[in-house]
């Protein structure tokens, strides 16, 4: 029955609302009568007080109107729909009496106009709330928890009273002193009540509504909830949040950089400012995972233009109009098309728009397709930032930061060797001339970059599975693309000349123990052997082509310390540029001609811990 009315037109649910209201005026006021006179009373004979009896709707019901009774989503229905309730009842039932008064009237006891107000308000409010209440429960079997009974769980417990997806059971939160209350009509349970809930009240999904919390607490709180057949979602951080009254639409599923459990290290403000502030800036790969954060970060810190270096047109477009719409000031944003490996153009765009500096961000990054391009990776990644290098010393750059990759840390595929190669070579031009600054920064993966596994997870769980793990002890360091980024700024301008700065990645994570929580986490149980009934297997697929186990960050020497905790400097062996030219030109031609063992042979003349693991070459 609810269901065919909930399927009506709107249109039509007004109008039966209308026709409810019309009915309960005239009831109403003969029940006012009975109450008052203790007895069933119809005044037969009576033809004025018969004619202010059925009449009164007529009274009634343009002022319910005016007051916006039919006006409102009976779903939604809240304080201040109320409120013009009582207000709209009160004229009516006061005009009423004043009505049947002047009339003289003298059968009418003056209780009778008092009770008729408190009886109408009564119905025409209890109406709304019982409707409400139904339209509520009614098609919803998503029960949910909100963990965090503070300013930001009362707000979203607000926005679920008008949900109609989830229907919300209760609080859980940590403070003993709240235990056991209620809260917008809902009892506060604390953590250890959550097993006993969640099979009561068969509870779906748990919302953390904790954004003002440490890192290190939310991961505790998500490993506590991590064995729990729930899908748990969060509330942004408070950093992310927007201003005002927190959604549904907030709530995410929970991120994997919460699983990291790192806490955020604020930048120095200065260091941000020193390359970019008032400076002409050029990210090359400005269109990839790591340039386009470049950009977005640059663009806050006011350069007096930003150049887009990317080959590709549709990423290019995409992050130019991305940039345009985020800016809206007189900053000048940029987009060019050109290729790394072309010093002539990028030479030429430097000379052109004044570039003061350069974040060189092109790269070819993925290890499987790198090796089945191998010459290529050589040709972007080594012989590409050797000739975008030479570009920005001939063009007078102030500054070139190089992004570079812990695979480039005793390399078992050519895309870290590769990688190895750029950095030497950024290495011995800061000692061969001093008119540019060179420096690069190395860390290893960032979470939700095109070649993280992150997303890959993310899609599998949504196609059922199974998560593809290549190895049981393959262990990655992981970063937020945002926080990386930050680093990389700051690093660039600690630069002297030829430094490697590396990221502190904090601990590296087992990819397994990765899936296994994305898994859990979604709400859904890991398919083993000791449980063949859950939801979604993880397979082992093999060690790709030129993939490790795990990931270094040091290729010798030591670290020293920098302004940034995060941030640190490695002193590291390096090669003379008269050395070094002579095997580039052979690298490069090696590669030009598709000469895969002549590579090979020079990799491991420059990169002497290259170690490749893999056969596959594109000759």
């Amino acid at each position: 029955m609810i269901s065919t009315i909930l399927q009506l037109p709107r249109q039509t649910k007004q109008v039966l609302m209308f026709l409810f209201d019309f009915c309960i005026i005239i009831g109403v006021l003969f029940l006012s009568f009975a109450l008052r006179l203790d007895y069933w009373f119809y005044p037969v004979g009576d033809y004025d007080l018969l004619i202010v009896i059925y009449a009164a709707p007529l009274l009634a019901l343009p002022i319910f109107i005016y007051y916006g009774f039919y006006n409102e989503v009976i779903r939604y229905v809240g304080f201040k729909a109320l409120w013009r309730i009582f207000q709209g009842v009160s004229v009516y039932s006061t005009l009423w009496g004043l009505i049947t008064f002047m009339a003289s009237i003298d059968s009418i006891p003056r209780s009778v106009i008092l009770i008729n107000w408190l009886l109408i308000l009564i119905i025409v409010i209890g109406s709304r709330l019982s409707l409400r209440w139904l339209l509520s429960e009614i098609n919803i079997n998503n029960n949910v928890l909100i963990y965090g009974a503070g300013e930001a769980g009362i707000q979203l417990s607000t926005a679920l009273n008008g949900s109609k997806e989830f229907k919300l059971v209760a609080f859980i939160d940590d403070d003993i002193d709240i235990y056991n209350q209620s809260i917008n009509g809902l009892r506060v349970f604390s953590k250890n009540d959550l097993k006993y809930l969640i099979e009561k009240e068969k509870i779906n999904e748990v919302f953390l509504a904790i954004p003002s919390i440490s890192r290190k607490k939310r991961k505790e709180i998500i490993d506590f909830l991590e064995p729990l057949p729930v899908l748990v979602r969060s509330l942004p951080s408070l950093s992310e949040l927007a201003q005002g009254k927190v959604k549904v639409n907030d709530l995410l599923e929970i991120d994997v950089k919460d699983l990291l459990g790192r806490e955020l290290v604020y930048p120095n403000r200065n260091l941000l400012k020193i390359n970019i502030s008032e400076k002409v800036v050029l990210v090359t790969g400005a269109g990839g995972s790591i340039g386009s954060e470049l950009c977005r970060q640059i663009l806050l810190l006011k350069p007096k233009k930003l150049v887009l270096y990317e080959i590709s047109e549709s990423a290019l477009y995409i992050i130019e109009q991305e940039l345009t719409n985020i800016a809206k000031t007189s900053i000048e944003i940029l987009p060019v098309i050109g290729s790394v490996s072309d010093n002539g153009r990028l030479e030429y765009i430097c000379n052109f728009y004044g570039v003061e500096t350069i974040y060189h961000s092109a790269a070819y990054k993925h290890v499987p397709l790198v090796e089945f391009n191998q010459s290529q990776g050589v040709l972007n990644n080594a012989i590409g930032t050797r000739l975008a290098a030479e570009a920005a010393i001939s063009a007078k750059v102030e500054t070139f930061v190089l992004i570079s990759t812990d695979k480039a840390v005793r390399p078992t595929n050519v895309m870290g060797a590769s990688k190895r190669i750029a950095e030497l070579t950024l290495q011995a031009l800061a000692k061969e001339q001093n008119s540019t600054c060179f420096t690069m920064v190395r860390f290893g993966n960032v979470l939700d970059s095109s070649g993280s596994v992150i997303p890959l997870f993310k899609k599998q769980i949504k196609d059922g599975g199974p998560l593809t793990v290549t190895h049981s002890e393959v262990v990655r360091y992981f970063m937020t693309i945002p926080e990386a980024v930050e680093l990389v700024i700051q690093a660039g301008a600690m630069a002297k000349g030829g430094e490697v700065f590396i990221l502190d990645m904090g601990e590296p994570i087992r990819i397994y123990d990765l899936a296994e929580k994305m898994i859990k986490l979604s709400g859904l149980q890991v398919r083993n052997e000791s449980n063949p009934n859950g939801d979604i297997e993880i397979k082992y697929t093999g060690l790709r082509p030129g993939e490790k186990l795990y990931e270094e960050l040091l290729v010798d020497g030591d670290f020293t310390d920098t302004e940034n905790k995060l941030i640190m400097r490695a002193e590291e062996d390096m090669i003379s540029w008269d050395k070094l030219e002579p095997t580039l030109d052979q690298l490069s031609d090696a590669s030009m001609h598709l000469d895969m063992e002549k590579i090979y042979k020079l990799l491991n003349k420059l990169v002497p811990q290259f170690n490749p693991k893999s056969n596959v070459t594109d000759d």
